[in-house]
């Protein structure tokens, strides 16, 4: 590997050549330790020490949250950095200050400036070699406080307890659901996935849980009583109610395109400091008002802590979120609807919101048929996300991603479906292929819906949004 950084593409592959493990699926505690992460930043004159955050656990609902409490918190007038993975596009979306990624002129910076930390580290009496999401979150340190940060919003990469991100000076700490999903790392129960999520739990920071089910909020309040960490549980301290139909409607667009178009949702959420009344939802899905439910209580705590967020700010900041690939629409006749569900919780929150926002009943008969491209990833599970998506679908094109070599193989796909289902599917090798096909049996009634895995979503929408996506 060449020590030389001079350009975007040197710096790209300096971090990418690492291990990586949102490539690798076969990984396990002893692959994560903090001390790595700790030696790292240490190097780097520790730059997490210097901003405060909120940091996010969640096994899904962790990204939206973030998303939110940032768009909320920079209304109010604070300078926001925003930490989220993986990214869609390109690398620098990880990292954001003010709504701002770094250029590719400051990502050479950073990487020149964290390569001889990095060279330390692998060359000293104990010597590890840093992986690509250690060196990412470290570069993302090093650009907020370049950025004057006020605040960061930090999004856990995996887990909670040994993930990169759980070296930081947290203001309030945030987990926003539970459920079974990366059993390898974190363990098969909920009790133990719990456990690893309420590791970010520091001792008397603050606490904001929007954890249902008895085992895990059991776990989470046990670990918040050892620490002295004062707790706010969804369900007791806060609570909110989903209107999936606001009075408010688009103006843009003609007759057709609007009737496709779902209603806004709203949100009333109520903490022990206030109620928060319509609420806007930028993003669908009931799914998305719990995730509301929680960032708006995370704001109150931060009241409570100094902080000054006004509800008009909160209403500003929630109504101007955009989060890419969260049951995202991204073009009209046909509807073409783009998600990054990859477990068995995400995926029922997809299909609760197709029959909430996209059904016949809900569009006035505007949707035909429903056609679904999916790919899961191989540890993820596959024949339980199948059943609860084919039902809901009258065309299923099977495919695998290409970015990531974990794709489970859409023959296998198929296979597992004739273990429940006669149902005939079309089996494509490629994301490209899958798309052609959608658009050859789509018309402008229809609803298209990609799912299943983060980088089938990002690879499909990458060819659905292009100029010559449809054919003329």
């Amino acid at each position: 590997m060449s020590d030389a950084i001079h350009n975007y593409e040197q710096a790209l592959r300096f971090v990418f050549d690492r291990v990586n493990f949102e490539r690798t699926p076969a990984c396990n505690k002893q692959d994560f330790k903090l001390d790595r992460m700790r030696r790292l930043l240490e190097l780097l004159d520790n730059p997490q020490s210097k901003i405060p955050c909120v940091h996010i656990a969640g096994t899904k609902g962790k990204g939206s949250t973030a998303v939110m409490l940032a768009e909320m918190l920079t209304a109010a007038g604070y300078r926001v950095g925003l930490y989220t993975s993986p990214h869609v596009d390109a690398f620098e979306e990880r990292m954001q200050v003010a709504g701002s990624r770094p250029t590719g002129e400051q990502l050479v910076e950073l990487v020149r400036d964290v390569q001889p930390a990095v060279r330390q580290c692998e060359s000293d009496p104990q010597p590890f070699s840093p992986t690509f999401f250690e060196i990412t979150t470290a570069l993302a340190w090093l650009f907020f406080l370049r950025q004057q940060a006020q605040i960061v919003v930090l999004e856990v990469g995996l887990g909670g307890r040994l993930d990169s991100t759980n070296v930081c000076s947290p203001v309030a700490s945030v987990i926003t659901t539970i459920s079974r999903d990366h059993t390898q790392l974190l363990g098969s129960s909920l009790v133990s996935i719990a456990r690893e999520k309420a590791g970010i739990i520091k001792r008397c920071i603050p606490v904001i849980s929007g954890v249902v089910g008895d085992e895990a909020c059991d776990q989470i309040a046990e670990v918040c009583r050892e620490l002295g960490a004062e707790l706010w549980q969804l369900g007791r301290e806060f609570s909110y109610e989903f209107c999936s139909r606001s009075r408010e409607t688009s103006d843009v667009g003609d007759t057709a395109t609007k009737a496709l178009r779902p209603p806004l949702p709203t949100v009333a959420v109520a903490t022990p400091d206030q109620s928060w009344q319509q609420m806007p939802l930028a993003l669908l899905g009931e799914h998305q008002a719990h995730n509301a439910a929680v960032a708006l209580a995370t704001i109150d705590r931060l009241n409570h802590s100094g902080w000054t967020i006004s509800t008009d700010a909160a209403r500003l900041g929630l109504a101007r979120v955009r989060w890419p690939m969260r049951i995202e629409v991204v073009s009209h006749q046909p509807t073409v609807i783009i998600d990054a569900a990859h477990n068995w919780e995400s995926t029922a929150a997809l299909g609760r919101t197709l029959e909430e926002s996209f059904s016949r009943e809900a569009l006035n008969g505007m949707i035909s048929r429903r056609i679904l491209i999916v790919s899961i990833s191989k540890d993820k599970d596959a024949a339980g996300m199948l059943r609860q998506l084919l039902p809901r679908f009258d065309s299923v094109i099977l495919t695998k991603f290409t970015s990531n070599p974990r794709a489970i193989p859409p023959e296998q796909l198929e296979q597992l479906i004739h273990g429940f289902s006669d149902r005939p599917c079309h089996v494509v090798e490629s994301p490209s292929a899958a798309w052609q096909l959608a658009q050859r049996i789509a018309s402008q009634r229809d609803l298209i819906c990609v799912t299943g895995s983060f980088f089938i979503a990002a690879e499909i929408r990458e060819l659905a949004t292009s100029r010559k996506s449809w054919p003329a």
